[in-house]
């Protein structure tokens, strides 16, 4: 009788194992990682976030009510609209509506001020036509979103100094601030692994000349060599393409950092066995570098890649700020913001702080991803893969032994 219940218990065992390997083994890195991360809840909602940001960046001209060259005196740091279904007699309505807006002055600081005025009441319309622009960089149109009709105003963050609508300006500055450090960071990325890979995979005279070259670049202070590529640039160079160039210097410089650790990596990974096996087979030098030292720490580089970019994104809100980026009328999050540099003005209206609320999400949804990516790539290096595997490991210890229990009676 007991060696029948050995004889099934390890029928049993070899079953299980057989069955685990080939959930393990037939299952893709890649979908691994997708599955860890959708167990990440921070990570998973600050995708949805980023995905959210992008999508409204390329339907700019769409969303946006006003263009970046719209603007009304008028309207000077107006408050933002609020949008109403009750009006003042209490009644509801299906559609949202917005009162007029009529300027007094306040009585204690005399200040010019904009209150509703509930005599002017107009509904929020759907698809309305406005200001033309490019859709996609397909056709021209002039149909926006939302929107509502002459004289009235809509303004959901409120005006600037030159009675330019902050909603418009905020979404029109994301295709900006979202979309240029994404190329700043994959040509850095794209340099520091190559350049960091020749100088770990090959060593001697050709990582030290490289080792060198990082040293000599590094050494330039980042603020004035800022100053220094904004004043080489020609003038007559539109704004955008000028921001557009200091990004892509900078990303020749930013790479170093990243180039030091794949070297490192590179050092302790090409003395493995799989690598000498590579040589002997003849297999060349790139396609042992991309092929098989480079997926060994892929879950530092999308880390690494995660947070440059906002790193990019803070620097060119700092750029912007400083007077060093883009210039008006093309916008981005840091332009907006320069308006904010004075207390007084952010004391008055303090809906300009607004687009600092939009680099600060950005920038804590890129960090969220990384952490979530970082551990989906390598899910037991910080301790919840290996609490998870222990937890599975004891339950299945567990059920083994209840199972020999039951056969043995």
């Amino acid at each position: 009788m007991v060696t029948q219940a050995k004889a099934l218990m390890q029928r049993f065992v070899q079953r299980r194992a057989k069955k685990g390997a080939g959930q393990d083994y037939a299952t893709s890195h890649w979908k691994l990682m997708y599955r860890e991360l959708k167990r990440h809840k921070l990570a998973r909602i600050s995708l949805y976030i980023l995905g959210f940001f992008y999508l409204v960046a390329l339907l700019g001209g769409f969303i946006a009510p006003q263009g970046l060259e719209s603007y009304s005196g008028e309207y000077m740091n107006s408050a933002p609209t609020k949008l109403r279904m009750i009006d003042a007699n209490g009644k509801f309505h299906i559609q949202p509506f917005v009162y007029g807006l009529k300027s007094e002055r306040d009585p204690e600081t005399l200040r010019k001020r904009f209150v509703e005025d509930p005599e002017q009441l107009f509904p929020v319309k759907l698809f309305v036509h406005g200001s033309s622009y490019s859709f996609l960089g397909l056709f021209k149109t002039d149909i926006h979103l939302f929107g509502v009709d002459e004289p009235g105003r809509i303004f959901l963050f409120g005006t600037d100094s030159m009675g330019r609508d902050m909603f418009s300006r905020v979404v029109l500055g994301s295709q900006v601030s979202l979309t240029l450090p994404l190329v700043g960071v994959s040509i850095s990325f794209l340099l520091g692994l190559l350049i960091g890979g020749i100088s770990g995979y090959a060593g001697g005279r050709v990582d030290a000349v490289i080792q060198r070259f990082i040293d000599i670049v590094r050494s330039f202070p980042t603020l004035p060599l800022w100053m220094a590529l904004a004043a080489a640039i020609p003038p007559r160079v539109g704004v955008v393409e000028m921001f557009f160039y200091i990004t892509i210097i900078m990303a020749f410089i930013e790479w170093t950092g990243l180039a030091r650790v794949v070297r490192s990596k590179f050092i302790s990974l090409r003395s493995e066995d799989y690598v000498t096996a590579a040589k002997i087979a003849g297999v060349s030098d790139l396609r042992i570098i991309f092929a098989h030292l480079v997926p060994g720490f892929i879950s530092y580089l999308v880390v690494a890649a995660t947070l440059a970019i906002p790193g990019m994104i803070i620097g060119e809100t700092a750029m912007s700020f400083l007077g060093l980026g883009i210039r008006s009328p093309a916008t981005s999050w840091g332009v907006l913001m320069q308006e904010a540099q004075q207390i007084e003005n952010v004391a008055l209206y303090p809906w300009k702080l607004i687009p600092l609320l939009f680099v600060i999400v950005t920038v804590l949804a890129f960090n969220f991803l990384g952490d979530g990516l970082r551990d989906a790539a390598d899910p037991y290096s910080h301790g919840n893969g290996a609490k998870s595997a222990k937890r599975k490991g004891k339950r299945k210890w567990v059920s083994l032994k209840s199972k020999k229990k039951q056969l043995e009676a």
